[in-house]
């Protein structure tokens, strides 16, 4: 059985989870109503509850129960909700079974390769899809689920350099553009996935992400083997989005030329604008933590040289001078506010026009 075909897609698009609070229940709810699969980022969504830097555990497990059930409300049957879960955080098994505990369709999990994710309780009940980069990467998670759990993922999203947020990616690759294109990557991943479909006996569908923007890349994706792709930072400037208004009008006014390539506290490399503490950072310094909601595997607080939880907090809050803005590389290309139905629409019209 392959539980992505009990999904209620009616368009091939994911949008992506992004976290701290950007992309909770509302987001993902509204996505999920057009027909798309809306998730919900676990990165510290219970952030802004009171409680939140005593007890972070908690506050996050009961936010995502909150937001799983808000979208699956706003959804109405339709489209899919999921989590994107990192497997570099510390919670990582408690959470996605929270989340399967609250009704969610699918877990979408990267940040590391979730080699245990079948293991997790009720993992047998939904979707599974890691996010790779590569065709080694989906190899040897097939081989050990098939191994271990026999099973294989019911997807695969393949994110490719251009991507916001972490990127599985060396540093020297993004910068210097030594990376492979994204369509060279759903190529090799798709082929990878070959021998794995021809073993359960059908397809695993290829979405691919990291710098599609519109519809006629969605179609070129397809052209190269993907059934659909994953964007997320164009739906941070809806109406819908969780983010704050200031979070919203620092993506619509951003340019190309201000993405930086910085060093995340998780150990890989992330695409940023370059905010004021980017630029405090790129001359050397560092901004010690105050407090610690132990949310990262290997974070050491002594030596990091910022807190990524605080940094994203108070980039979701709108305050610029002290956040951490992720975003993709087509970030530029946003020019103006619109509505989820609005954008979906729009995509879908292109990617159709694109296929004729």
């Amino acid at each position: 059985m392959n539980r992505f075909e009990t999904l209620k897609l009616s368009l091939p698009i994911i949008q992506g989870g992004m976290g701290i609070g950007v992309s909770l229940g509302n987001l993902a709810g509204s996505v999920a109503a057009q027909g798309g699969m809306g998730v919900i980022s676990t990165a510290n969504p219970g952030y802004a509850y009171p409680d939140f830097w005593k007890d972070p555990a908690g506050c996050n497990l009961e936010a995502l129960r909150f937001h799983v059930k808000k979208a699956k409300q706003l959804a109405k049957g339709q489209g899919a909700v999921a989590i994107n879960a990192m497997v570099a955080t510390t919670r990582y098994a408690e959470t996605v079974a929270a989340a399967i505990q609250s009704g969610v369709d699918a877990i979408i999990s990267g940040a590391g390769l979730p080699l245990t994710l079948p293991a997790v309780e009720g993992a047998e009940q939904v979707a599974l899809a890691p996010i790779v980069s590569g065709g080694r990467a989906i190899t040897t998670i097939c081989k050990l689920w098939d191994k271990r759990f026999g099973r294989v993922p019911d997807f695969v999203v393949v994110e490719g350099s251009q991507a916001g947020g972490h990127l599985g990616f060396s540093k020297e690759e993004v910068l210097s553009g030594t990376a492979k294109p994204l369509k060279e990557l759903v190529r090799e991943v798709c082929q990878a996935l070959e021998p794995w479909q021809q073993k359960y006996s059908r397809k695993i569908p290829v979405f691919a992400a990291g710098g599609v923007f519109d519809g006629a890349d969605i179609a070129e994706m397809e052209r190269n083997g993907a059934t659909g792709a994953q964007i997320a930072t164009r739906f941070i400037a809806t109406e819908e989005c969780d983010a704050s208004e200031g979070y919203k009008q620092a993506m619509i006014r951003a340019k190309a030329e201000d993405v930086r390539i910085v060093q995340s506290p998780v150990g890989m490399p992330g695409r940023a604008l370059a905010s004021p503490l980017i630029q405090r950072l790129s001359q050397g310094g560092r901004i010690a933590p105050v407090r610690c909601a132990n949310c990262l595997v290997h974070c050491q607080p002594s030596q990091t040289p910022y807190c990524i939880t605080h940094a994203l907090i108070e980039a979701v809050k709108g305050n610029w001078e002290e956040g951490l803005f992720f975003c993709g590389s087509n970030v530029g290309k946003i020019q103006q506010m619109t509505t989820v139905p609005a954008l979906m629409q729009r995509l879908s019209q292109e990617w159709k026009r694109a296929k004729q």
